[in-house]
């Protein structure tokens, strides 16, 4: 061959090599990413959200990977590195980032025309095929894929160090369950973080990735631990491991977590979820690199909350005592800071997972009847200096039965929960022990618009239009939420400002950078929450400007509902002096209960802390005689002790323009000479009382006749007492009590003393049984002539007789109190009143009233 055809064959082969070469480039290894891409390509960290104190409560899973956090190599266990390195890659440490023996048996493998099954990819193969392949081509098995598998791995081990590439392995490869890294595969697993694992667990969790569906612990345990043991015997013969700690994790029983992804304060915890939807777009945190949302919720107050819900709903349904089932299942409790806003524990029920009772509903945020626990926002509103004519914690009540007609003409007939009648009643008792209707008198007077109006201000949104209610609004007939009610109380907490309840104090991005800072929401306090010091806040959105509170109550008013509330002599009436509403320090708390048991609350608070509490059934069952004193008060009490424990106590400070004045107990006016019993009671000033108690006159009686006595009397037969001039309305139940009443003793004509006028005219008559515009049924059970309805009249004069009319026809003629008989039931409708003359012979006729009678109904 010439010289010439060797160079030509030599330029040809050249030729051949090159263009060889480049399409081989071209097919292997040219659209390949540069190893710098793999920042871009890790899968984003978890949205973690922690507590105050940056314990984890839950990791918000990507919706297309799973949970991942990210950990420095030195936060990972030693021996979870060593497991890893002794079952993937020995010679870590030493290879250049390939196995040449591995890609020789693939390309041998290949050239005969079978399919690339073995394994052999070191761990830096394994970064650059996971974090630089797309998932396409991760899944194939052929000699092209291990050739540029390997060509990647060789340049990331040129641009980044082994402890790069480690800590790059353990912190984003699949280690099943949806848990991506070590961390999420620690918590997922064991429920606990990689910092805590031990050896046993570090072989498990090292063993995952080689198959992670097959060595699932939670589906397939059996082969999870054969998989173990495997991966210890590896780390003994590489000698990180001895014989003895082998013998030990080998028999150390694997515990793993109830559930694949574990999630304190669950129901917390899916609220501040719900707002972080409305604060940052899911392009937002992927930009951000995955976001920790530091909350309110001290970890330490929800474990304390959700143990005492727990105890308390086992006494009710397995009573010590043997008793039966009280049938409550379901229970709530929020508690709250009332100056600044923060929610510091929240159980929405008693358990989350338990679906049977409805466990995953939130009923911290379930409109339910409130029963008594709205009354501090009636007596609110009727404080308030900005009412026409402002109630007082001393303005008389009179606890006695009494019918209202609503809106529709009907009859309204509210008794107290004890079914007792206690007379004439001020305010502060009143409310203090919850007296039902004294609670309906005052809603009467101010209106329901009024207090609903203060409700709205209060921050509660569930009650709807103030047609849609009658007085029965006074005893709860609005549906509200825990959580607005217990806000609602945070405002008589700070003063009378309405607060919104805040879950999120910070949220930081990947690099630690402070992306939302919260505010007080219309709270008392004007500073945002200060954060965590090692953190930038560069990059901090946040509101230009510090919402100021909001205030919707006069702070006095705000004040004198705290220390009603806190009175445990004025609640003796009907909790005793020693009930679970009483703490070790000055505590405001009000307790409700709907009819026939359906719910019951407790909330109440301290001058820095607010607690709400509801027990009952998530699916409206009744429970069995369950109180909010002995269903959500035990809750309350518990809680509160726990929580204020080692802190001192405070006294809710009294704010300027109150005065404290010396008041006759029974009439709440300036005692006069007479009065025998005292107390000095608060007042907005201008509100103080101006009139002198006219209950209590000092009489003298003749002790022949039991009347009063006249000239006729000798001397030794005078006696002096003291007797009450009660208003008409109160006669029939001071008589029920055996208490001397002045219009009992005067003589014929006698008008009784200015009590009497204070419910209208001295001499007006009223007719206060049958009640207007009710139906009466026959019982087909009863004898007919047993069945009797009593007519009543009482006036504020003694009148020399008085006459009770049926439908035109007099019932009765009576000249005495009380003017009282009783009719035999007949069916039909029916009109009645009373006639009778006062002192002056001027006849007077109270008002007239129908009702109907139904007969019994035929069989």
């Amino acid at each position: 061959m010439s010289m010439t055809k060797l160079w030509r064959a030599l330029l040809l082969f050249l030729f051949l090599s090159i263009v060889t070469g480049w399409s081989l480039y071209q097919y292997l290894f040219a659209d390949l990413p540069a190893p710098a891409e793999i920042s871009s390509r890790l899968v984003m960290p978890s949205v973690r959200i922690v507590d105050r104190e940056e314990r984890p409560l839950y990791d918000i899973l990507d919706s297309e990977y799973g949970r991942q956090t990210s950990l420095p190599l030195d936060q990972i266990p030693l021996t979870l590195q060593q497991a890893t390195i002794a079952t993937e890659d020995q010679n870590f440490y030493h290879n250049p980032g390939v196995d040449v023996t591995g890609i020789l048996r693939a390309l041998w493998i290949n050239l005969r025309g079978g399919e690339v099954l073995a394994g052999g990819s070191t761990i830096t193969q394994q970064v650059a095929r996971n974090l630089l392949l797309d998932a396409d081509e991760r899944s194939q098995r052929t000699a092209r894929r291990k050739l540029r598998e390997s060509w990647l791995a060789w340049r990331v081990a040129r641009k980044l160090s082994k402890d790069d590439i480690l800590a790059l392995y353990l912190n984003q490869m699949y280690y099943g369950a949806m848990a991506y890294g070590v961390e999420a595969a620690a918590q997922t697993y064991f429920g606990k973080p990689a910092a805590d694992l031990t050896l046993a667990e570090s072989a498990l969790i090292a063993g995952l990735t080689q198959s992670p569906a097959s060595y699932n612990p939670f589906t397939n345990p059996a082969a999870a631990k054969a998989r173990q043991l495997i991966v210890l015997d590896l780390m003994r013969q590489a000698g990180h491991i001895t014989a003895d700690e082998y013998d030990l994790a080998v028999r150390q029983p694997l515990r793993y977590a109830s559930t694949p992804y574990p999630i304190r304060a669950p129901h917390f915890v899916m609220m501040v979820q719900a707002e972080l939807d409305a604060l940052f777009s899911q392009d937002e945190i992927y930009q951000l690199g995955g976001l920790t949302v530091r909350t309110t919720l001290d970890l330490n107050w929800q474990d304390q909350a959700e143990r005492i819900i727990d105890e308390q709903l086992q006494r009710l349904n397995t009573p010590a005592d043997g008793s039966p089932s009280h049938n409550a299942h379901n229970a709530a409790l929020v508690a709250l800071n009332p100056h600044n806003s923060q929610i510091l524990a929240l159980v929405g029920n008693a358990d989350y997972f338990d679906a049977a009772s409805g466990g995953a509903i939130n009923m911290a945020l379930v409109p339910r009847q409130p029963g008594s626990a709205l009354k501090p926002i009636i007596y609110a509103a009727a404080l308030s200096p900005g009412q026409p004519q402002p109630w007082t914690a001393a303005s008389m009540l009179p606890d006695v039965r009494t019918v209202f007609m609503t809106h529709e003409d009907e009859p309204y007939v509210p008794v107290n929960f004890s079914r007792d009648e206690h007379g004439p009643v001020l305010l502060r008792r009143a409310l203090a022990s919850s007296l039902n209707i004294p609670a309906v008198l005052v809603l009467d007077d101010i209106g329901v618009p009024t207090a609903m109006d203060l409700a709205a201000d209060l921050g509660i949104g569930t009650l709807g239009e103030p047609d849609e209610y009658d007085l029965s609004f006074a005893l709860g007939g609005g549906p509200v939420r825990l959580l607005d009610l217990t806000a609602v109380y945070a405002a008589f907490a700070n003063g009378g400002s309405r607060i919104t309840p805040e879950l999120i104090l910070d949220v930081r991005d990947a690099a630690g950078n402070v992306v939302y800072t919260a505010y007080p929401k219309y709270g008392t306090m004007a500073e945002p929450v200060e954060a965590k010091p090692d953190a930038s806040t560069s990059s901090a959105t946040e509101a230009t400007a510090c919402p100021q509170p909001i205030r919707v109550l006069d702070e006095r008013v705000a004040w004198l509902i705290s220390d009603i509330l806190s009175d445990n002599e004025a609640r003796r009436l009907s909790f005793g002096p020693n009930s679970v509403l009483q703490l070790d320090r000055p505590a405001a708390v009000k307790t409700g209960t709907t009819n026939d048991f359906h719910d019951n609350w407790t909330v109440g608070y301290t001058p820095d802390l607010v607690v709400g509490v509801w027990v009952g059934n998530a699916d409206s069952e009744p429970m069995e005689n369950v109180t909010g004193v002995s269903g959500a008060g035990p809750i309350w009490h518990y809680f509160m002790r726990a929580a204020l424990a080692g802190q001192p106590e405070t006294d809710f400070v009294q704010p300027p323009g109150l005065i404290q004045v010396e008041v006759c107990a029974l009439s709440g006016l300036l005692p006069g000479e007479d009065c025998p019993y005292r107390r000095r009671e608060w007042f907005l000033a201008g509100t103080q009382p101006v009139a002198t108690d006219t209950f209590y006159q000092r009489i003298t009686l003749d002790a022949r006749t039991g009347r009063l006595a006249n000239d006729t009397t000798p001397p030794e037969q005078r006696i002096e007492q003291l007797a009450l001039d009660l208003p008409p309305a109160l006669h029939p139940w001071a008589r029920s009590q055996g208490l001397l009443l002045l219009a009992d003793l005067l003589p014929v004509g006698d008008l009784a003393s200015t009590s009497s006028a204070s419910t209208g005219s001295a001499s007006g008559l009223r007719l206060i049984s049958p009640d207007p515009n009710t139906i009466y049924r026959i019982s087909p059970a009863l004898p007919l002539d047993a069945q009797k309805l009593r007519f009543e009249a009482v006036t504020g004069a003694n009148f020399s007789q008085i006459t009770l009319w049926l439908d035109g026809e007099p019932l009765a003629t009576l000249t005495e109190p009380p003017f009282e008989t009783w009719w035999s039931l007949i069916p039909g409708q029916h009109t009645a009143w009373a006639e009778g003359s006062d002192s002056n012979d001027t006849s007077v006729t109270s008002d007239t009233i129908t009702f109907e009678v139904w007969d019994a109904p035929n069989d």
